[in-house]
């Protein structure tokens, strides 16, 4: 199952970092948010990434074309005529895959035009700056069980973007910009391929705005009620508070920390 990742927005509340670089390579413990959250798709077992990928996308594609030797131990040998490095250790087995969507995309119209790299099978989405400890096999399991075209990972938090009134695990609506307290969208969507029919390719075309409301509409997005750890890395508040919380060793969605 392929994951998507929105990597291309400009990050404008967070301007101190992401004058230099997209907010997903803004660090937190010495690695990208982007880097944190592959290693908890990794640790379920979903390996195959979509990069949708904008403001400095070039700054992405670097970080991970450089990743594993900067990462690893490696020998290069100048005399190798078949190959100068050899890896001393093995690389995390990431298959990612990088589209450029454009710098002024909005977040719909960046999945839709890379509809023919995510293909027809049910995917995974999610934003480039959120971290969860969420149990994504338990996500997967419950949007088979609904059977509906979408669903998301629903919050409880106060939240100017809005708010999802939610009746037996299903969207009855979703009002934006609702100073209030509420279940609000955190991400980690999954979705099959009939999303695609509520997207254009327009830049406009916000997943948040008219193909959410209309898949409530439909009775076609469901809520997968997440209860752990959630933070979103909005301003640069947010991230200076999710390096707190590494720091105090609360960072419990480093999931991949058990894997032997």
């Amino acid at each position: 199952m392929k994951v998507v990742i929105l990597c291309g927005g400009k990050g404008t509340r967070m301007r101190d970092v992401t004058e230099d670089l997209p907010k997903p390579l803004a660090l937190i413990g010495g690695k990208p948010i982007l880097w944190h959250i592959m290693k908890i798709y990794r640790h379920y077992g979903f390996n195959d990434f979509v990069f949708l990928l904008g403001y400095k996308g070039e700054k992405i594609k670097e970080y991970f074309l450089g990743y594993p030797w900067k990462s690893y131990n490696f020998i290069f040998d100048m005399d190798s005529p078949e190959g100068r490095l050899q890896m001393l250790q093995k690389p995390e087995n990431w298959k990612i895959t990088f589209i450029d969507t454009g710098i002024e995309t909005n977040t719909g119209a960046r999945i839709k035009r890379a509809q023919k790299y995510i293909g027809d099978e049910p995917f995974m989405l999610t934003y480039g700056d959120g971290l969860a400890d969420i149990d994504l096999h338990a996500l997967l399991d419950f949007h088979k069980v609904k059977g509906k075209i979408g669903t998301v990972t629903g919050i409880n938090k106060k939240s100017q973007y809005g708010t999802l009134i939610v009746e037996k695990d299903i969207a009855q609506s979703f009002k934006e910009k609702q100073q209030t307290e509420g279940i609000i969208n955190g991400g980690f969507f999954v979705f099959n391929k009939e999303l695609f029919n509520y997207l254009t390719e327009e830049e406009n075309c916000i997943l948040e705005q008219e193909p959410m409301q209309k898949l409530v509409f439909d009775q076609q997005l469901a809520v997968y009620a997440h209860h752990g750890l959630w933070i979103a890395m909005d301003t640069y508040k947010d991230l200076k508070e999710a390096n707190e919380i590494l720091y105090q060793g609360k960072n419990s969605w480093e999931v991949w920390k058990d894997e032997q």
